[in-house]
């Protein structure tokens, strides 16, 4: 398994190595010391989610407030779709822009991205299914829904046929609006969050190694 990191802080594509025989196919789809040495720290799993979505949906853009947040780690099993990230983080470097990555049951690959950061999907396939890992539970008035169609964002979502969104979602405020409401986190709350998941973890490995 390979974890490069993406153009946005807090984003990692995952590439696992696939043994194929005449039974099938076997692969390790996470690994918590390969992600941690890749991360600097463990992903906490607290909900696993799973979709089937048709071609034409897009789902997202989404994100969970701080606190707690929501890391995620995406993978598709069936069919693909394109996972597309965007920092929005307020004050990020990298504020608004976009990563787009292509999950399938072809290349097997998958997605990490930390709290934060926002991100929507859409099946490249008749239909695709997504299970996700989830670092925090769903919190009730904690969501942050932007747009998937702002064209301040201009997205590159699968054109071949109209838009399927829920009503959420096509409610769903600009960018610009969304900051102006307040909703977004600001990336120093992000950093010390993700500074803290570190020396959490450097210092359970220390107290460990003390044992």
């Amino acid at each position: 398994m390979k974890i490069d990191a993406l153009g946005i802080d807090g984003t990692y594509l995952v590439r696992p190595r696939s043994f194929p025989d005449d039974r099938g196919l076997f692969l390790e789809a996470f690994n918590q010391r390969i992600f941690q040495e890749a991360v600097g720290h463990p992903l906490r799993v607290a909900q696993v989610n799973c979709s089937l979505s048709r071609r034409g949906t897009i789902r997202g853009l989404h994100a969970i407030a701080l606190p707690p947040g929501q890391a995620r780690y995406m993978t598709c099993p069936q069919g693909a779709i394109v996972d597309i990230v965007v920092d929005t983080r307020i004050g990020s470097p990298t504020f608004g822009r976009h990563v787009p990555v292509e999950l399938s049951e072809t290349n097997r690959h998958a997605l990490y991205l930390a709290e934060g950061l926002s991100h929507g999907f859409a099946p490249l396939t008749d239909q695709a299914t997504v299970v996700y890992l989830c670092s925090s539970t769903y919190v009730p008035g904690g969501a942050i829904q932007i747009h998937p169609m702002d064209p301040q964002l201009a997205l590159p979502w699968p054109t071949d046929v109209p838009p399927v969104l829920s009503e959420k979602d096509q409610a769903a405020p600009s960018l610009k609006e969304a900051v102006e409401s307040g909703v977004l986190p600001t990336y120093d709350e992000c950093q010390k969050l993700y500074r803290a998941l570190r020396d959490g973890h450097a210092a359970a490995s220390f107290q460990g190694a003390a044992l």
